[in-house]
């Protein structure tokens, strides 16, 4: 997948066979994979200091809402994919990101990011 060539996406997935599936399938399309991380401190540090170009996010994250870091993001015009087991994904804030439901493919995490990163308006459903 040519348009995520060299992209940096973070991955912030506090199940370890989840984030190792997660960066096989990003680094098999062409993306370089920041992270993986399983902590909300790790995941700002990260969402702080690095250039990057989307991030996944898993929405629980060893039992805390991954919303500090998605806002970090937003903020700062990074694209977020959210990766959730449990339904309806809505931010404190009320912002809107994209969602894919766990479990999932990597063609789901394509189109995904894919509709986060406004390449094409198909790829997940908005949260909101």
């Amino acid at each position: 997948m040519a348009w995520l060539k060299g992209k940096r996406i973070l991955v912030v997935e506090d199940e370890a066979l989840i984030a190792v599936m997660v960066e096989d399938m990003l680094t098999s399309m062409g993306s370089e994979v920041v992270g993986p991380v399983g902590t909300i401190e790790a995941a700002l540090d990260l969402a702080r200091g690095e250039g990057l170009d989307a991030a996944v996010l898993d929405v629980n994250v060893r039992g805390e809402r991954i919303d500090p870091v998605a806002e970090l993001l937003m903020g700062r015009g990074v694209p977020v994919l959210f990766a959730t087991g449990y339904g309806e994904v809505r931010l404190q804030s009320g912002a809107a990101a994209t969602v894919i439901d766990k479990p999932y493919t990597q063609e789901k995490l394509a189109r995904g990011l894919m509709a986060a990163m406004g390449i094409a308006s198909n790829g997940g459903r908005r949260a909101g």
